[in-house]
């Protein structure tokens, strides 16, 4: 089997500014295991820092399978260049996006070895024009292989986000996930449970279909925050297949928003604890 050749949209320049010297804080959105709808929360947490007027950037790095696209409604954008050779983000609800499915063919199979793949995503790290933003998420492929790996020891990351549903076999993954980035030195902002339970529209009965509340235990026993517990819900994914960000927000039911909100919320606070973290301290003058 060949590799498939990567796109020829991104041609070389010579001079280039300092990768992400615009961006204020760098978040990778990971989890241990595919199917916990890592990307939605990706998302979900731009969207909602977005509402929040935040200057708000998110990167697909999962080149084998881009769904940014067709969760923000810009399949068929192509990404452009600007007049120093960096690459133009696609846009949408004031998110700025960048991801291999806007160079590709939406049935096109990306066939390419880790070297190739982490080439790319460096290449849109180092070269997208983000013009100034709070924060740039990095929506990374599942799994500990070789574009987090690329992720972490090439760039300043402000930390990681974890993403997990509640049952076992998936955090049992997502403890790995997290333990990878302390390894790597990326300071853990926390897990989020997705898909945590679902409530009946129609008679309000709650079912916990993928059990709960094992999310918040395994980040208790972890020490590292809780960012909360998203529900299984009808709205936000029909949302997302039609490619409206912004209705994640505005069109769910009042339950889905507070929690949505809420894990906005903690998420902000993880990172300004973090920021206060690497804040030195105050140093009192000799002989004061």
């Amino acid at each position: 089997m060949t590799e498939s050749a990567p796109p020829n949209d991104l041609p070389t320049t010579q001079q280039e500014p300092a990768p992400l010297a615009d961006v204020r804080h760098t978040i990778a959105v990971g989890a241990g295991k595919g199917g916990v709808g890592k990307s939605t929360v990706a998302v979900l947490a731009a969207v909602g820092l977005a509402r929040r007027g935040f200057r708000v950037g998110l990167l697909d790095a999962d080149v084998y399978g881009p769904s940014l696209p067709k969760l923000t409604g810009t399949e068929g954008c192509h990404l452009g260049l600007d007049e120093r050779g960096r690459v133009r983000p696609a846009e949408a609800d004031g998110l700025k996006l960048v991801s291999m499915g806007h160079l590709i063919d939406p049935n096109q199979a990306v066939i390419w070895r880790g070297p190739m793949a982490q080439k790319y995503v460096k290449e849109f790290l180092d070269r997208t024009n983000w013009g100034g933003l709070d924060y740039l998420l990095v929506d990374l492929p599942p799994g500990t292989g070789d574009i987090p790996l690329t992720l972490a020891q090439s760039f300043p990351l402000t930390g990681a986000v974890v993403v997990s549903t509640p049952q076992p076999v998936a955090l049992q993954d997502a403890v790995r996930a997290l333990r990878m980035y302390q390894k790597l030195g990326v300071e853990p902002l926390g897990i989020v449970e997705n898909m945590s339970y679902y409530l009946c529209p129609h008679c309000g009965h709650r079912d916990e279909i993928f059990s709960h509340g094992g999310a918040a235990k395994a980040a208790q026993e972890l020490g590292v925050p809780f960012l909360g517990a998203i529900p299984l819900n009808v709205a936000l994914r029909a949302a997302g297949d039609a490619g409206r960000p912004a209705a994640t927000f505005a069109e769910v039911e009042p339950y889905v928003m507070e929690a949505l909100n809420d894990f906005v919320e903690r998420l902000r606070g993880a990172v300004e604890a973090q920021g206060r973290k690497r804040m030195p301290l105050p140093q009192i003058p000799p002989g004061r």
